[in-house]
């Protein structure tokens, strides 16, 4: 196993403990290399793989570098304006290509087995996503390739350290959040046509994606151009990123799933209605609050995933709507899916696969109607020994508030 704790470092030096605290563990590759006979594992990709990103910390260029495990030790090559960001980030050997004969991140990972962990041949695992220049560097390296989702199984349980990266950037969706149902709740309703007007200015969607994307970069995270923002039938379309105008009386739903500093996501819906009528917007809300509920309450481990989805679909049919993905009006998606450093990943709550302790998940029941409207809820929790813990503590209430 490859060293922890203040015993981690690369030729950076000792790791501080919050660098140390951040490694991944690398149990799971150490033990798939030995079930299979492998004598390491090659990942090569840029700042866009979330395999990379999970297994390095390293946020990266946009060009291609290779990660490599191999001997309970793991090497990054980065290229050398990125060395210093590098050496701050990862906690394993950082080269440089400086350090190495070859150029190309495939050559590079296959220079990094041979001369840095002195290995002369064998099978080395790599992800489905390998490119294929890379792949024949190794091929003709010597190296036998097999595939492996190994990676993919280690991400899904987090670790403390990642539950409170997890925790963080949840606090930074809430304070955006806020701001919206802030803004929904000063407005004035013009007489004319029930739209909305903030500070002399008509509330459009856009105009309160950037409110909430203003707050998210005060927050320190980014807004990955994830913020959805809809009002009225546009809340049916569940990733909608245009620009309609708000009125009293319809649904607003917002969308809020900002990535912070290291890589891992946030993410928290919350349906307003300014000046509500009391009709279908109130029934809905009803039925996906207590869905959410019900959905809560089956959440433990070692229960399949997919019983949270049924139970809160279970509810939201008892109060009268529909649920299924073939509909064009109901409950029309999964209750939920796994967070990261990637926005969606496992475990799915449709799963037959059992929760685990450590799974991190949204919980997110939705009604939606394109000629009423729509209404989701969304928090995130993460699965306990004695049940999950809300990373959430926003509160629920279709009528919008000040916050401060």
């Amino acid at each position: 196993m490859p060293p922890t704790g203040d015993d981690a470092g690369g030729d950076s030096g000792r790791a501080t403990p919050d660098r140390a605290a951040s490694r991944p563990g690398y149990g799971a590759l150490a033990a798939e290399l030995a079930a299979r006979d492998a004598v390491g594992f090659v990942a090569v990709g840029d700042r866009f793989d979330d395999d990379l990103r999970y297994l390095t910390r390293f946020s990266g260029p946009d060009r291609a570098w290779p990660f490599v495990y191999a001997g309970e030790e793991a090497f990054l090559c980065a290229p050398a304006l990125f060395a210093e960001q590098a050496r701050e980030e990862f906690a394993g050997t950082v080269l440089t290509q400086g350090d190495l004969a070859a150029d190309a991140a495939g050559a590079q990972a296959a220079e990094l087995l041979a001369e840095h962990a002195g290995l002369d041949g064998g099978t080395v695992l790599v992800p489905a996503s390998l490119p294929h220049d890379a792949a024949v560097y190794l091929e003709r390296a010597g190296f036998a390739l097999e595939s492996t989702d190994a990676v993919a199984e280690a991400r899904r349980v987090k670790s403390a350290w990642e539950v409170e990266r997890l925790r963080e950037v949840q606090a930074a969706a809430q304070a955006g959040m806020a701001r919206a149902e802030t803004v929904l709740a000063e407005a004035a309703v013009r007489e004319t046509d029930d739209r909305l007007v903030h500070e002399g200015v008509p509330v459009t969607t856009e105009y309160l994606r950037r409110e909430v994307n203003a707050v998210l970069g005060a927050e320190g995270v980014s807004d990955a151009h994830n913020t959805v923002v809809a009002a009225g039938g546009a809340c049916a379309d569940l990733h909608f990123y245009g620009d309609v105008p708000v009125h009293a009386d319809e649904t607003v739903l917002l969308d809020v799933s900002p990535r912070g500093p290291e890589g891992y996501y946030g993410d928290l819906t919350r349906t307003f209605v300014v000046d509500s009528s009391g009709g279908w917007d109130r029934r809905a809300y009803l039925a996906v609050e207590s869905a959410q509920d019900m959905a809560f309450d089956a959440i433990e481990a070692g229960a399949p995933a997919e019983s949270v989805h049924e139970e809160g679909a279970a509810e939201i049919v008892a109060y009268g709507f529909g649920a299924g993905a073939d509909l064009d009006a109901g409950f029309t998606h999964g209750v939920g899916h796994g967070v990261g450093v990637s926005l969606h990943e496992a475990p799915s709550l449709t799963a037959s696969e059992e929760l685990r302790v450590g799974d991190v998940v949204t919980v997110e029941p939705g009604v939606y109607d394109p000629e009423k409207g729509g209404v989701r809820i969304e928090d995130l929790v993460v699965v306990t020994e004695d049940g999950f813990e809300n990373l959430t503590d926003y509160p629920r209430s279709s009528t919008p508030r000040v916050r401060r």
